[in-house]
């Protein structure tokens, strides 16, 4: 069993549903299990009270009492003897197969799971919540101090532990009925699910056999069934054991999951007493007996429900009332992100010590967070946020290799499946509707009515107008008074700021975007004309269907030429209508490209820093309170979207009854090329380009990834963060095209060598490749040496400034040098190269027929490696430019190189902003370049360089005699000062 549990604070009852799957019997979708003990001496207590004395099968060492019959039990049949041996047998046999199976069920792990994170055992991975007594008044009429602000900032009073819940009340009485209850995401399930484990591993003795029912399950069935039938059903194995349940004084316990799945009625008018569990009855009535203490008196019942449906059993049969407060104590929150982010195999492969410390590091801010900012604290309060908080670190920090499948949306969306797969919001309601549904309805146009008014905060008239504007009938007031109950703190809380306090804001922001794209793409966003007009399309849609038929009979019997004529009138509303549907598609594709391309949001971070810094906060001093807010960005909700139309997760949405055609998702991604691509075409700056191909990628359809990316001839990502994921979305998103790339910057993207090898693939097909300023050493430069060998390479332009490359990374480069057929222009400016390294690449460089261009300057070369580099480029057939500035050339190495003349010798170094008695035809580019690295390089050694080539100007200046190089000289000595007044000041 130690694997046995899936690590997630509130898993969908659809997973209780699933069990049937794996025990004999199971005929629906839907089942009930049993558990039997696996505690040494628990199992013969267990058989000592369902078995009669005479055929218990003791072990060696124990007696038992024969009452009063002692000389006739003392010498039994050998036959008599045998047959009870045999039963015993049969019995532990059962129970232990039942063991067996049950761990094997609770080993099953949900995709969510096993997609987006490593998965942990119940027992290694477990933080209970806070679970607080409460009683029936306090149901009907809350306490002002249970707000989540009171919560997170004094301990919750009249705390209880799960295991004693059965103890006994006030006025002495055992407990028999327990009713736990809390709203969705407080880890109701989850909390039951580690009861039943604890139990089986001997960690709660108090009951001597466990019986759990989903009651969604028995919602289904509809026949009259008896309470041992019903077990057996499910459990063939444990058919001789289930008989003798009433027979004895046996500890049971019973537990109910999910009690508002069920209609019951306690009158004795609606439901009949029945003590018999031999007796076929509806499954409600089964129920409602074991409540009564009718049927079975002696078991103990455990109820888990929703708020709403608590008062469904009436307070006499209730012993204990229980809430599930989640994870009130920040110190709770702290232990799961601990415990969840710190088990081995979190981070993926890598190396142990570095990604140990990353978890390390990951946890440690995540904890400064919690403390000084209370609204992530807020929406930890409940234990399915801390799920997904650690499911999107995971994602954002492990992924080294993104699957198709795996995207942001598909997180959203599979955490909704996790806490409302197969729940509808009332099962009293003759509509059933779908809880997500409901959700996707109501709270996604508050959500989008923010986005759109750039807001995240709502005041309680806000929510009235959104919720009750349209509120007409008795059935929806009813509703939203049990989504008020059950469901409205998992998407909204009160706002934690100062001065915010009686305003809502959602739980994770990135859900209001989330449910605001969902809002959109489901075609809710509808006029009152749009609406009245698709009700009456196919109110006429189908009549017309069935007039059309009488009148092609009357047209045969009586040719009247008016009929064809009224036949084509009644088919002209629906195909007007459908026309008007598509321009619904339009005007969806259309909101995606005004959101995707805001101009005021084009120097944000990109969407997934912003995420990062969502979770784990901004480190520095934290805002005034006084101090302006920074405008809300929503940049997430043209990505959700995209991500939303995505075939897997409109397969997801489908289960949770958010339906998505088919059609309609084609006729969006056609709309979309009109719009979204011709968008992109423009320059978009890097974060806003990182964005789009993030939305690529979270669209998840290929042939439309690939026409926008062919569009792309030039792609600037400098200044990016590249992680591992944006690496690796980057390399998918590229990768769904085999054209050649003009240029990839990757200037300052935080590369290393992992991340060159996510993006080797793309390199290949770049031409001019731009990897300054990452902290490259030895080990990418191997990368780099396969890269520029590879026989698919196209790079004719390197650039590998400002990376510490060092002697053994020059060796590597020398060797891809001396094989490689593409490359003609090589910059390492700044690369620590040294004469030592100057001089392997000048060893190789004769092997090289294609290289034009060779940058070596600020490397601290002498003059032996600065004249052997331009003696091989001498003899070299396409080389003609080499850059030595900024090196230790003494006065006679810069007289030799002063003396090259590119007539005859072939090549030209450039050394000095001056050539002989003239100024340099490149002293600008040479310029430029300083200007452009001085925040990188050494400003003492950059500012004894630019005096001596003052100096050097003005040597020459007075060498020559002519008025117009005079002005030129001039001319290059004021830019020059100019430089250097800036860097003195401190201005530059």
């Amino acid at each position: 069993m130690s694997r046995a549990m899936q690590c997630q604070s509130c898993l969908p009852r659809g997973s209780w549903n699933q069990l049937h799957q794996f025990l004999p019997g199971g005929r629906g979708t839907r089942s009930v299990y049993l558990c039997a003990a696996s505690v040494p001496g628990t199992a013969g207590s267990f058989l000592r009270k369902i078995l009669p004395s005479s055929s218990i099968f003791l072990p060696r060492g124990c007696a038992h009492h024969q009452g009063g019959s002692q000389g006739r039990s003392a010498q039994p049949s050998s036959s008599r003897h045998g047959l009870s041996q045999l039963r015993n047998v049969a019995y532990s046999d059962a129970i232990k197969q039942h063991q067996k199976r049950l761990s094997a069920w609770f080993s099953h792990q949900p995709n969510e799971e096993r997609q987006f994170g490593p998965s942990f055992s119940l027992d290694a991975v477990h933080v209970d919540p806070v679970i607080r007594q409460s009683s029936m008044e306090e149901i009907l009429k809350p306490s002002p101090d249970l707000t989540i602000q009171n919560q997170l900032q004094q301990p919750c009073s009249r705390v209880i532990t799960l295991q004693n819940l059965f103890d006994v009340d006030a006025c002495g009485r055992q407990v028999k009925n327990v009713v736990l209850y809390g709203t969705v995401g407080t880890g109701k399930s989850t909390l039951i699910k580690k009861m039943v484990v604890d139990w089986c591993h001997g960690r709660l003795p108090r009951f001597e056999l466990v019986i759990p029912f989903s009651c969604e399950d028995l919602s289904h069935s509809h026949a009259p069934i008896s309470l041992r039938r019903l077990i057996s059903k499910k459990y063939q194995h444990l058919r001789d054991v289930v008989p003798m349940l009433g027979a004895s004084n046996l500890k049971v316990l019973f537990i109910l999951n999910g009690l508002e799945r069920l209609n019951l009625d306690f009158r004795l008018a609606g439901t009949e007493l029945c003590c018999d569990p031999n007796e076929p009855v509806p499954s409600s009535a089964i129920v409602v007996n074991l409540l009564r203490k009718y049927l079975l008196p002696e078991a103990s019942i455990i109820v888990t429900t929703r708020p709403s449906a608590v008062r469904r059993i009436p307070a006499k049969y209730v012993g204990c009332y229980a809430e599930i407060c989640g994870f009130s104590d920040t110190n709770l929150q702290k232990l799961y992100f601990q415990m969840r982010l710190s088990q081995p195999g979190c981070s993926g492969e890598g190396s142990v010590s570095s990604s140990s410390g990353e978890q390390e590091n990951l946890v440690e801010m995540l904890s400064r967070n919690l403390e000084r900012h209370n609204q992530i604290a807020a929406a930890c309060f409940l234990p399915s946020y801390c799920w997904l908080v650690c499911t999107t670190l995971h994602f954002l920090y492990f992924t080294r290799m993104v699957p198709p499948s795996q995207t942001l949306t598909g997180i959203y969306t599979s955490f909704l499946r996790l806490n409302f797969s197969g729940e509808v919001l009332d099962s009293t309601d003759p509509t059933n509707i779908s809880m997500m549904k409901y959700v996707a309805k109501m709270v996604g146009k508050l959500a989008y009515q923010g986005v759109m008014s750039r807001k995240t905060c709502f005041s309680e008239d806000d929510l009235q107008q959104c919720f009750e504007v349209e509120m007409k009938t008795e059935s929806e007031l009813n509703l939203l008074e049990v989504f008020r109950s059950d469901v409205f703190r998992f998407f909204l809380t009160p706002c934690m700021q100062p001065g915010k306090e009686h305003t809502f804001v959602f739980t994770i922001p990135a859900m209001q975007e989330y449910l605001a794209a969902l809002y959109v793409v489901l075609g809710e966003k509808k006029t009152l004309t749009q609406r009245v007009g698709k009700e009456l399309s196919e109110v006429i849609g189908k009549v017309s269907e069935d007039v059309a038929v009488v009148l092609s009979i009357i047209s045969k019997v009586l040719p009247m030429r008016f009929l064809p004529v009224l036949f084509n009138l009644l088919k002209i509303f629906p195909r007007y209508f459908s026309r008007l549907s598509g321009k619904d598609r339009d005007a969806i594709a259309h909101t995606m490209a005004e959101e995707l391309f805001k101009e005021e949001d084009y120097y944000n971070d990109d969407v997934l820093d912003q995420i990062n810094s969502s979770i784990l906060g901004v480190e520095g001093p934290m805002r005034h309170p006084d101090e302006a807010p920074d405008d809300e960005v929503f940049e997430l909700f043209p990505i959700f979207m995209g991500g939303i139309l995505s075939r897997r997760n409109r397969a997801i949405l489908e289960q949770l009854g958010c339906s998505i055609k088919n059609l309609a998702a084609f006729e969006i991604a056609k709309a979309m090329k009109k719009t979204v691509i011709r968008k992109s075409r423009k320059g978009l700056p890097p974060s806003e380009l990182m964005d789009y191909l993030f939305f690529l990628h979270e669209f998840q359809n290929e042939r439309f990834t690939a026409e926008a990316i062919r569009s792309l001839r030039a792609v600037n990502l400098s200044s990016v963060r590249m992680t591992p994921l944006k690496c690796s979305v980057l390399a998918a998103v590229m990768g769904t095209t085999c054209h050649e790339v003009e240029e990839l910057n990757l200037t300052s993207c935080n590369l290393d060598t992992s991340s060159l090898r996510i993006l080797f693939p793309v390199l290949l097909r770049c031409k001019a490749l731009h990897l300054q300023l990452n902290s490259l050493g030895s080990d990418a430069c191997r990368e780099i040496r396969d890269l520029l060998l590879h026989e698919k390479c196209v790079v004719s332009n390197l650039r590998l400034a400002n990376n510490p490359v060092g002697e053994q990374g020059a060796q590597l480069l020398a060797e891809a040098l001396a094989g490689n057929r593409s490359l003609t222009h090589l910059s390492l400016l700044h690369t620590a190269l040294g004469d030592r390294g100057a001089e392997v690449i000048a060893q190789h460089l004769a092997e090289n027929q294609h290289l034009q261009e060779l940058n070596l300057g600020y490397n601290s070369l002498t003059d032996t490696a600065a004249l052997r580099v331009v003696e091989v480029a001498k003899k070299h057939a396409t080389l003609d430019k080499v850059h030595l500035y900024f090196n230790d050339i003494s006065e006679d190495g810069k007289r030799a190189l002063h003396s090259l003349r590119m007539d005859r010798d072939g090549v030209r170094a450039l050394v000095f902003l001056t050539a002989g008695t003239d100024v340099s035809d490149y002293w600008s580019n040479i310029l430029n370049v300083v200007q452009k690295n001085l925040p990188f390089w050494d400003h003492e050694r950059v500012r004894q360089h630019l005096a001596l080539f003052l100096q050097d100007l003005e040597s020459s200046r007075r060498q020559t005699a002519s008025p117009w190089r005079k002005a030129k000289f001039l001319r290059v000595e004021s830019e020059v000062k100019k430089m250097l007044g800036k860097l003195q000041q401190g201005t530059l």
